[in-house]
């Protein structure tokens, strides 16, 4: 039977401001508050309330035979806590319904899986638990910021315990081979791959309104007569695409809305049901090993990294960013984290690209990939220069024993952790067991209580009589 997974990205750019050589040293806030939440705002109006509302919709009128999938970036998160709760109390509804998971991703939806791996693992982590935190469930499938995938980043989701991880169905990986299977790490066997159908994803988000495809206008039960088509052994339609898709690419007006509606009803006809990337991972058995010894992810053509990293500009600026990176664990500097966080966005490199594209690319205050380049590398020397007042350069040597002390301690730290929720754990359930014992105990008090009652009452009512006898 043919399933459809159905995953939606959110992500919102910090937008910095503009930055000159001479602020260096003396302004240390980087962002356009104001940027940051006129566009958050208009993107909760246009997309994510009427797209959260319709999928909602579609839960609850198929009986919750409709389900889907969500990851959010913890930069996202904070930016919907600022500017738009109410799309995070929107997802909190939907997580209610049981038909919707929430996946894992790197905090800041950044590259750092690319360069640091103790850094990638701290952000999975963080964000992990701010999932945890909002809709009650820790993530047990990962998805890299852009789908980014290789190997070795495989190897280490597995390590940090994910049973499956997204990422995109690139035909120089794939060749012969299908995306509508499950495969599996070759250096990880434990840890399931889904990969992304391109051309179904990029139908919906790319090209539905438009006029000029050979495609348009794309309906509901063609969209689902196309998958019932496929070979019968094919089973798993993964379409992946960000939820601004649904009101920002695609306009509202397009009736984007109206396609998904009709969705989860075409698909039961033809016994084609929904199921989210947990579910698939547990029930479906790998194909067979994936081999992926290079970086792919789902942008431009060429499906790997070079939107960000294609370039001297970039590269240079990437590569100071994350030099850095183990001093800012060891300084552990509220202020310096945030802005880290936000410095590490992938969007601050992309919008440095020199690439063609076939995604419009919206760069902002930015006039040219150099004034973008400029204007980063401006802010990156400040945060720097801040990173260094509060923990100076070392030489490797130096670096190496002290982020071997820093790891131990935050392993005994979390091993800590893990013995307080386990011992909390503990006492949660022996309280439990104390309340039952006291609520079965409550009925044979109650007729103790009454049979004590009702002797009293039998022996004070005896006693007048008692005494009218020996008046006799």
């Amino acid at each position: 039977m043919k399933t459809i997974c159905l995953y939606f990205e959110i992500h919102q750019i910090t937008h910095l401001k503009r930055y000159r050589f001479f602020d260096i040293g003396t302004d240390h806030y980087y962002y356009d508050d104001y940027e940051n939440e006129r566009s958050i705002s208009e993107i909760a109006e246009k997309s994510y309330m009427p797209a959260l509302n319709a999928l909602l919709e579609m839960i609850h009128q198929s009986n919750k035979y409709f389900k889907v999938a969500f990851s959010l970036s913890g930069v996202g998160m904070e930016q919907l806590e600022m500017h738009a709760p109410q799309v995070l109390e929107k997802l909190q509804e939907l997580n209610a319904t049981g038909c919707v998971e929430f996946l894992a991703e790197p905090y800041s939806h950044g590259l750092a899986s690319l360069v640091n791996e103790d850094s990638f693992a701290k952000e999975v982590k963080r964000q992990a638990s701010k999932i945890k935190e909002y809709f009650g469930k820790e993530p047990t499938v990962l998805r890299n910021s852009s789908l980014i995938y290789s190997d070795d980043i495989g190897l280490q989701a597995s390590q940090m315990g994910f049973e499956g991880m997204l990422t995109e169905g690139a035909k120089h990986v794939l060749g012969w081979k299908s995306p509508h299977y499950v495969y599996h790490c070759p250096i990880a066997p434990n840890l399931k791959l889904l990969l992304r159908d391109i051309r179904l994803s990029d139908d919906i988000s790319l090209r539905f309104n438009n006029s000029s495809w050979d495609g348009y206008p794309l309906f509901a039960d063609t969209y689902i007569n196309e998958i019932a088509a496929l070979p019968q052994e094919e089973q798993i339609i993964n379409i992946f695409m960000e939820l601004s898709a649904l009101g920002i690419a695609q306009p509202l007006s397009s009736n984007i809305l109206e396609f998904f509606k009709a969705l989860p009803e075409c698909a039961r006809q033809k016994g084609i049901t929904f199921s989210t990337p947990s579910e698939i991972c547990k029930k479906m058995k790998s194909v067979g090993e994936l081999n992926v010894p290079d970086t792919l992810s789902w942008v431009d053509e060429e499906r790997d990294v070079s939107t960000w990293l294609g370039n001297p500009m970039q590269r240079e600026a990437f590569n100071k960013l994350y030099s850095v990176a183990d001093r800012v664990r060891i300084a552990n500097d509220p202020r310096i984290n945030q802005d880290w966080d936000y410095l590490q966005a992938s969007n601050n490199f992309r919008f440095m690209t020199t690439k063609p594209s076939n995604v419009g690319l919206d760069r902002g205050i930015y006039s040219s990939p150099f004034d973008a380049f400029t204007n980063y590398m401006n802010i990156l020397g400040d945060f720097l220069n801040r990173v260094n007042s509060l923990h100076p350069e070392m030489d490797n040597e130096q670096l190496d024993n002290y982020m071997t002390s820093v790891t131990n301690m935050e392993e005994e730290i979390e091993m800590k952790d893990k013995e307080i929720t386990r011992l909390q754990a503990k006492l949660d359930k022996i309280e439990k067991e104390v309340e039952k014992l006291r609520e079965a105990q409550k009925p044979a008090k109650t007729a103790t209580k009454k049979a004590a009652t009702k002797k009293a009452a039998a022996k004070t009512a005896a006693k007048p009589a008692a005494k009218k006898t020996t008046d006799k």
